[in-house]
């Protein structure tokens, strides 16, 4: 895994709209640090730090960063209480035709 890539994910996920906006700030330069495309491992651990919200549009590019990489993320469908980023991954994977739907 890269280092950018890992110092990104030791943060854990995207803080919510209240936090702070350094952190917000400081987040957001750590999601711009890593190049594109990531690797298929890359994008499933990616994949785990979508907070519970947008985090002013943060979350949308982590969107497109997993997204960068080799095949859908995920794979299979989401269970109901997975975070609505996980299932946003998953519908775009289907309508863009990558994966089957369920």
């Amino acid at each position: 895994m890269r280092p950018d890539v890992a110092a990104f994910l030791a943060d854990g996920p995207l803080p919510d709209e209240d936090a702070h906006e350094d952190e917000i700030a400081r987040r957001v330069r750590q999601l711009e640090a890593i190049a594109r495309p990531v690797t298929a491992e890359e994008a499933v651990r990616l994949a785990e730090c979508f907070g519970p919200d947008d985090c002013y549009g943060v979350a949308r590019s982590l969107l497109h960063l997993v997204e960068s990489a080799p095949g859908p993320v995920p794979a299979v469908e989401p269970g109901p209480d997975a975070n609505e980023w996980h299932h946003r991954l998953r519908r775009r994977a289907v309508n863009a035709g990558l994966v089957p739907e369920d």
